[in-house]
C-alpha cells in the first residue's frame, strides 16, 4: 500500500492503521515473542526463547528485551535490530491490509479481546498533572526513554507491545466484534511460544461495525457523559485513553514526534506523517479476562547491615511494625486482605517472610508508601540495585536470594483506575501489571514508519 493515507478520526484521536503481518507459511509461535519489558531479571526465559526460535523469522530480532539494557555495548544489538528490520522488508516477509484487527487472547479458559488501532500522539501528554484524551496511569521512569528513543527514532517499521485502556461497561466498542468474529476474515490463529496461551486475529472491513467501534468511542468521549459517569465538575477534561502496558514505548514515540514536528520546515505537511501515530491494542477496562496484578520490586546486591525497613520506620516513626509470618501463604493472605486503615508489604529475604504494616500512611495505595521508601534508601545509601517483577514466583525466587530483599505488594482493584488517574494524576510508577508475565501482549503486527 505504496503512498497509503491513514483514515483518521481526530475527535477521539484515532487512526485506521495499514497492517504489516507475516506472509503465510511463516512459523508464528516462533514469530510472536512477549514484551520486552518481561523477565527483566530473568536471562533464562530470554535464553529459552532464543534456543526455540533459531535462525527463524521472529520478532526477537526486532525488539531489545530490558534484561540486556545494562550489557556493555547496546549499540551492537540496536544496529542489530535496524539491520533485522530492514532485511525483512527486503525478503517481502510481509503482507500489508488496512484496517482495524479485532484481536483474542486466550488466558486458561477466557479470551481476552483487543482491537488494535492507532493513536495520535498529538492527543497524548505523559508528564503528570495532563489532561490529554490520553494519559499515562503511572509515572514514567525518563532514564528508559533514550534507548528506546535510538531503536525507534529512524526505524523503518514499528512493532509494538501497547495496550491501552478504555472504560466502557456497557461493551460498546469491542463487545460487537466478539459477537460478530465469525463472518470476519481470519489473520492468524495459533499457540503461543513457551506455554504462554492462544492468539488469534480478524481483519475489521464491515462499515457497520467499524461505525458502531467509532460511535461507542464518541460516546464515551462525549463530555456531558463523562463528566456524569465520574460525578466531575462540567467541563472537566475527558479521559478517553488510559495507558495500560507499554507506557515508555509510547512515550517514545511521543518524544520521536514532537521532536520531528519541532524540525520540520513544513509543519503542517507534517500533520499527515505515519510517525504522528502509533501502534496498540485497544482493551475495555471491564473484560472479564483482564485482572490487574501487583508488580513486585526486588533489591539486589544489598551492602551488608544496610536495611531499607529502617527507612521505612524513619519516615513513619512510631507507626511501622514488622512481624513474621510464617510461610509464603500466610504473608500472601495478610497482605492481600489488608484494610484501609494501614498499609501492609510482604517481605522475603534468604531468612523468610515478614509483614511490615504502615499506620495512618501519607499514600492512597501501598505501592506508593513503599516506593517512596526504596527511593530515598537509594538515594542515601547508593547500595543495591531495584528491579519490578511480575508474578508471585519471580518475587519469591529472587527475593530469597542472599544478598536479595523482595517486597510483595497486593494488586488495585481496577475499576478504580480511571477515576484515580482524574482526581490524582498518575499513580506510581510500576503499579499495576494487566496479568502475570506470561499473559502478556506479544509483538505480533507492525506498521511502517517511513
Amino acid at each position: 500500500m505504496k503512498g497509503y493515507l491513514m483514515r483518521t478520526h481526530e475527535s477521539i484521536c484515532l487512526g485506521t492503521p495499514e497492517i504489516l503481518l507475516p506472509k503465510a507459511g511463516t512459523d508464528l509461535t516462533k514469530w510472536a515473542v512477549i514484551a520486552c519489558d518481561q523477565h527483566t531479571s530473568e536471562p533464562e526465559y530470554w535464553r529459552k526463547a532464543a534456543d526455540f526460535i533459531g535462525n527463524a523469522p521472529s520478532t526477537l530480532n526486532l525488539i531489545y528485551p530490558e534484561v540486556f539494557l545494562r550489557e556493555p555495548n547496546p549499540e551492537t544489538r540496536i544496529a542489530s535490530i535496524r539491520d533485522s528490520m530492514n532485511r525483512y522488508l527486503a525478503q517481502d516477509l510481509f503482507t500489508e491490509s488496512e484496517g482495524f484487527v479485532y484481536v483474542e487472547r486466550t488466558i486458561g479458559s477466557h479470551a481476552r479481546k483487543g482491537l488494535v488501532a492507532c493513536l495520535d500522539l498529538e492527543h497524548y501528554d505523559f508528564h503528570k498533572g495532563a489532561t490529554s484524551l490520553i494519559r499515562a496511569t503511572e509515572g514514567t521512569i525518563m532514564e528508559r526513554i533514550p534507548p528506546r528513543v535510538r531503536i525507534r527514532e529512524g526505524a523503518p517499521i514499528e512493532i509494538p507491545h501497547i495496550m491501552v485502556l478504555i472504560d466502557d461497561p456497557d461493551h460498546h466498542v469491542i463487545g460487537p466484534l466478539a459477537a460478530e468474529k465469525n463472518r470476519l476474515r481470519k489473520l492468524y490463529d495459533f499457540e503461543l511460544m513457551l506455554g504462554s496461551g492462544h492468539l488469534a486475529g480478524y481483519r475489521v472491513v464491515d462499515t457497520g461495525l467499524e461505525r458502531g467501534i467509532l460511535n461507542g468511542l464518541k460516546a464515551l468521549a462525549d463530555p456531558a457523559a463523562f463528566a456524569s459517569k465520574y460525578g466531575l465538575k462540567p467541563g472537566t477534561p475527558v479521559l478517553l485513553y488510559a495507558m495500560g502496558d507499554g507506557n515508555h514505548s509510547f512515550a517514545t514515540a511521543k518524544t520521536i514526534w514532537d521532536k520531528v514536528k519541532e524540525a520540520a520546515a513544513d509543519n503542517k505537511a507534517m500533520r499527515s506523517s505515519p510517525l504522528r501515530y502509533a501502534l496498540v491494542e485497544l482493551v475495555n477496562l471491564h473484560d472479564e479476562a483482564l485482572v490487574f496484578e501487583p508488580i513486585h520490586r526486588i533489591l539486589f546486591d544489598l551492602a551488608p547491615g544496610l536495611d531499607p525497613v529502617e527507612e521505612m520506620a524513619k519516615a513513619h516513626p512510631g507507626r511501622c511494625h514488622m512481624s513474621p509470618a510464617g510461610s509464603l501463604e500466610a504473608m500472601k493472605a495478610g497482605v492481600d486482605g489488608q484494610g484501609d486503615r494501614s498499609h501492609k508489604i510482604g517481605l522475603i529475604s534468604d531468612s523468610g517472610f515478614r509483614i511490615v504494616e504502615i499506620e495512618k500512611p501519607d499514600s492512597n495505595l501501598p505501592v506508593g508508601t513503599l516506593q517512596g521508601c526504596l527511593d530515598a534508601f537509594l538515594r542515601k545509601t547508593g547500595s543495591g540495585a531495584i528491579d519490578y517483577v511480575h508474578g508471585t514466583d519471580s518475587v519469591v525466587q529472587l527475593g530469597r536470594k542472599p544478598g536479595n530483599l523482595g517486597f510483595y505488594l497486593p494488586a488495585m482493584k481496577k475499576e478504580e483506575l480511571f477515576r484515580t488517574v482524574i482526581l490524582d494524576g498518575a499513580l506510581p510508577r510500576k503499579t499495576f501489571s494487566m496479568g502475570e508475565a506470561w499473559e502478556k501482549r506479544f509483538y505480533m503486527e507492525a506498521r511502517k514508519l517511513g
